[in-house]
């Protein structure tokens, strides 16, 4: 008979010890980075859970495979391992090593965007807006209704608004579309999937009009799970057939393997152009590396080439789901706002709702996420006005649509007791929320500031 309890799928092989800074400790360490748990030392953290990318435990096969890295400068066996791998997966044919997502980005729409052009998405990540508007473009987001409602219960939040994207197309013309793309699983929006239909719909849209589509699909594992579970016609097929069908609805996708790639670094962009793979080789050559290691040692493009396989695996799947869903109950029982329902690899507290008393411009989140971390060392980040708010000439800003705190859940890394405290922590921070206050900017940078800008409690 089936048991409820949904072990993990591996037993732990080595640990690393967790400092417990005091309380008195932690809030000294708050004062120290300016209240942005960023500039935290990662001994300063007994939870973290700031991000899931590269944060994760890499198994005894991807260990082996770093035995075996060829650390040839050009034409590297584990290369060649790698760009195999990524095509098996994908279908897709010109495959470009980069050192991580962001890098991929980067390259892409370097080559692809130009000032005054207009880069639809279900919603872009910090990063890939960041690149978007580097090239003096904008990055629209084009998420569905209900992605922008914390609470409302719908299986694909993730999905992107298709009659919003014939209408951008229509605003501002094809010629200043240069591609469009797709968030799998939409990380800013509460990690939310994308079903298989609505990638259907958004690729006829792009065949009609000649746009090419790309996939961020640094989650993509994490979105063929939710597909089986949840859309009808796919709950016999296997992963890799759900993730091989999204691909082929592509052109190509960018990719942070420190995510479904179970590595702590690495990453590619891929597609089946050769013209402009060429034009990004040649980007790639100048900033990144060779063509046959992009960025990245021998031994590297080993453990991704296996963890890629591994991301795919069902028990791993039903696992990593199911950690996450479960961390979502706990806090949703005891009255917590949650994103619902909740995402793959995060439970996204809605700062909106619990601090109602904290305006936007008071940056609601980032003061959640400050108060996690003094009550119980619980690192989480911010994904509301300070990541997204966007400052106007005379000094105001327009808020995110949601004010947002993630908690990331590192793969294979923590367990259900940690989860548990976890848990503890955010109602703990929840049943005093009136008493929290909000913050003032202090510094910011021109790019990313919600990596490196400080604040004050008011």
């Amino acid at each position: 008979m089936p048991y409820r309890t949904i072990i993990e799928p591996f037993r732990i092989h080595t640990v690393e010890p967790i400092d417990f800074p005091d309380e008195d400790r932690r809030r000294a360490a708050l004062e120290r980075v300016g209240y942005n748990v960023f500039g935290l030392h990662a001994d300063e953290v007994i939870i973290d859970l700031l991000t899931d990318s590269g944060t994760g435990a890499m198994s005894t096969r991807q260990w082996a495979g770093i035995m075996q890295g060829d650390e040839s400068y050009a034409g590297s066996r584990s290369f060649y391992r790698f760009r195999d791998t990524v095509a098996e997966i994908t279908g897709l044919t010109e495959v470009i090593p980069t050192h991580q997502g962001r890098a991929a980005e980067r390259i892409l729409f370097a080559v692809t965007t130009n000032a005054g052009d207009v880069v639809p998405n279900n919603t872009h990540f910090d990063t890939t807006r960041a690149n978007v508007e580097y090239q003096g473009a904008e990055a629209r987001d084009l998420v569905i209704p209900a992605g922008l409602d914390p609470a409302a219960e719908h299986p694909f939040k993730g999905n992107m608004d298709v009659d919003a994207l014939e209408a951008t197309i229509e605003e501002v013309g094809r010629d200043r579309v240069p591609l469009v793309m797709v968030t799998v699983t939409n990380n800013s929006g509460g990690g939310q999937p994308v079903s298989m239909a609505n990638l259907r719909a958004v690729r006829e849209v792009c065949d009609r009009h000649g746009i090419p589509l790309f996939l961020d699909a640094c989650r993509f594992a994490e979105n063929a799970w939710f597909i089986k579970l949840r859309e009808p016609g796919y709950a016999d097929k296997t992963p890799i057939e759900i993730a091989r069908e999204m691909f082929s609805l592509v052109d190509g996708c960018t990719m942070s393997a420190k995510k479904d790639g179970m590595s702590n670094i690495g990453g590619f962009l891929a597609m089946n152009d050769p013209t402009l793979a060429q034009e990004c080789r040649n980007l790639l050559i100048l900033t990144e590396g060779f063509p046959t290691y992009g960025g990245l040692a021998g031994y590297d493009l080993e453990a991704v080439a296996q963890g890629l396989w591994e991301a795919l695996e069902e028990e791993y799947l039903r696992y990593r789901i199911r950690s996450t869903e479960y961390l979502a109950e706990k806090v949703a029982a005891a009255g917590v706002p949650i994103v619902k329902p909740p995402g793959g690899h995060a439970v996204y507290l809605d700062a909106k709702a619990l601090l109602p008393h904290i305006p936007p411009s008071q940056y609601p989140a980032q003061a959640l996420a400050c108060a996690l971390y003094l009550e119980g060392g619980v690192r989480g980040v911010e994904i509301g006005s300070v990541m997204f708010g966007k400052p106007q000439p005379d000094g105001t800003e327009i808020p995110a649509p949601m004010e947002l705190v993630r908690l990331a859940v590192p793969r294979r890394t923590y367990t259900q007791s940690h989860i548990d405290y976890v848990g503890e922590v955010m109602i703990a921070v929840a049943e005093k929320a009136g008493d929290l206050r909000g913050l003032r900017m202090v510094s910011q940078p021109p790019w990313l500031r919600h990596f490196t800008a400080t604040f004050e409690p008011l």
